[in-house]
């Protein structure tokens, strides 16, 4: 079982964690960012975390503002929110002196990392999992509702089942991240994942982010799976990927 935990988002309201510990030697730690409109307990993130956990990685895996367990208002986020709550996740993971080696996002939270990694301490190494290249890649899930939203300040949105409120805010926030600069003055180590068959994130993403990127750089194909990682298997292939590239990059305890 992980340890639950809370800690405070960078706009006030407390965001609710899991922290995979490893059983036995403590190779490293890590912060797990997760997709859009997912939380920790998605298959991505929790099957990557928990993999990497008992590769010997600590991992936390946490609710983005207003999603699972973390408090506040999914409309009141952004980009740039879920960006700074990373920072405060790995600030968190520092004060507990388990300071994040590694920092790992899936899908929009992929993005989200290449944008947090120079802002977050002790981090040395970043992973993205079915990343876009464009943050705005994720206005395809509400472009039903986007003009209404622009011209009325809000509008509902129905996803997962569940009703989420879209704020124009964050609709011009999203619209105006770029990652292209932060990719190439990463100055990190970066590992790539994504499937060729990905219908959601082309692989064409993971294409421009490599090619953006310094070296260290490395791309793995995760063939066959899907862009959530449902499917048996593929989410702790991925772990067990990210745990022997991140050998070198661990500030093993």
């Amino acid at each position: 079982m992980g340890e639950r935990v809370t800690f405070p988002g960078s706009t006030g309201p407390m965001l609710a964690g899991i922290i995979d510990k490893p059983e036995g030697a403590v190779r490293g730690w890590g912060v797990f960012a997760h997709g859009f409109t997912l939380n920790k307990e998605s298959p991505a993130a929790s099957r990557i975390c928990k993999q990497l956990a008992a590769d010997g990685i600590g991992m936390l895996r946490f609710d983005a503002l207003g999603l699972g367990g973390s408090e506040g208002d999914w409309g009141d986020g952004s980009f740039t929110v879920k960006v700074d709550d990373i920072v405060k996740a790995c600030e968190f993971m520092a004060e507990r002196n388990t300071a994040a080696d590694i920092l790992i996002g899936h899908s929009w939270g992929g993005a989200a990392v290449l944008a947090a990694a120079r802002q977050s301490p002790g981090v040395r190494a970043v992973v993205t999992v079915a990343a876009p290249v464009n943050p705005s890649h994720v206005e395809k899930h509400y472009d039903a509702v986007v003009d209404r939203c622009l011209s009325e300040g809000s509008a509902e949105w129905m996803v997962g089942g569940r009703t989420l409120t879209l704020k124009r805010a964050f609709v011009e926030d999203v619209r105006e991240a770029h990652l292209h600069d932060k990719i190439k003055t990463l100055r990190m180590p970066l590992l790539i994942l994504h499937s060729p068959t990905d219908n959601t994130v082309g692989i064409q993403n993971a294409t421009e982010i490599f090619r953006l990127a310094r070296h260290p750089r490395s791309f793995v194909s995760l063939e066959g799976s899907d862009h959530l990682l449902t499917a048996r298997g593929q989410a702790r292939r991925a772990g067990r990927i990210i745990g022997a590239w991140a050998d070198a990059y661990l500030d093993e305890q």
